[in-house]
């Protein structure tokens, strides 16, 4: 059992508010997932020779007191690279203007302990162990800004609770995916996959789904026609909550097994596990509230 939650906002002065009205519905799934927490945020891209990497050090031996400006000036004694840092707790967001496999080569070959998080132009990713109450205070998800977010509680069932098994899962760019529930074949997708040359960083279920939609829209797939064969592929009990640049995606399996409701205003677009999530936000009361259908695609455009 895990909480997922999701939100969009329409209105552009909302964009300043979005790690606010988040916060409660996050510690709202608390019960659902105690063990970790994650959120992945979605704002204005970088320009388009420029890409960021969400980094984690906890698994260093200096943890939080990792010598984040000592990377960026070792980036630029070795690679020529100006780099700017971002600095959180024991996260940090890398921002740069080259080509992002340079600098995760460097990264794992000098810095084999700091966990690659995400990679992209508009995604900021943070999770860990703990609470909700509590990484979202380490991380100070309330002063979040942009125009969507995912977010997740995990309670583990198939695998270890460490931090990089805590969702949001991430693969290429600006691709997230969260899960409640469990995947019946992710072994079966693994072995699809890794003949196309993808590598597996976990042995979590949600890994092998969060793969298998981003090689489709790698593939040239849009994200329905991803979310289409993942329908036809994926086995078992799961609700998937996924963020792209521009849009949110949510789908359930045949048999809606895993809870999940969704709050409409003309404001935003609000996605919880379970209700009590929702009932902060402004103009609740006047929202089109409903329960997603069993194996259909919801989609919605930042």
């Amino acid at each position: 059992m895990c909480g997922i939650v999701g939100l969009l906002v329409k209105t552009p002065a909302l964009k300043e508010r979005l790690g606010e009205l988040m916060v409660p519905m996050l510690i709202g799934m608390t019960e659902r997932g105690p063990d970790s927490a994650g959120l992945a945020v979605f704002a204005d891209p970088l320009p388009e020779g420029s890409r960021k990497l969400s980094l984690y050090s906890g698994l260093t031996d200096e943890g939080a007191d990792f010598n984040w400006h000592g990377l960026t000036h070792a980036l630029k004694d070795h690679l020529d690279v100006e780099a700017l840092i971002d600095v959180k707790n024991n996260h940090a967001v890398l921002s740069f203007a080259v080509a992002p496999d340079m600098i995760k080569r460097w990264l794992r070959e000098h810095h084999p302990k700091l966990h690659i998080l995400s990679t992209g132009r508009t995604i900021d990713l943070y999770k860990d162990v703990g609470t909700p109450a509590e990484v979202a205070e380490r991380y100070d998800f309330k002063s979040m800004k942009g125009s969507h977010l995912v977010g997740h509680t995990r309670m583990a069932t198939e695998s270890a609770v460490t931090p990089d098994r805590a969702h949001p899962f991430t693969a290429g760019e600006d691709f997230c995916l969260v899960h409640n529930g469990s995947l019946s074949n992710p072994n079966d997708i693994r072995r699809k996959l890794q003949p196309h040359g993808i590598h597996f960083d976990t042995d979590n279920d949600t890994e092998a789904a969060c793969r298998f939609l981003e090689w489709r829209l790698r593939e040239g797939d849009e994200l329905e026609a991803a979310l289409q064969r993942g329908f036809d592929e994926m086995d078992g009990f799961y609700t998937f909550l996924m963020g792209t640049p521009d849009k949110l995606a949510l789908i359930r399996d045949p048999f809606a097994c895993k809870p999940a409701v969704v709050a409409e205003t003309d404001d935003y677009v609000a996605i919880a596990s379970e209700f009590r999530s929702l009932a902060h936000l402004p103009g609740v009361k006047h929202a089109h509230v409903f329960e997603p259908a069993p194996e259909e695609m919801y989609v919605w455009k930042a």
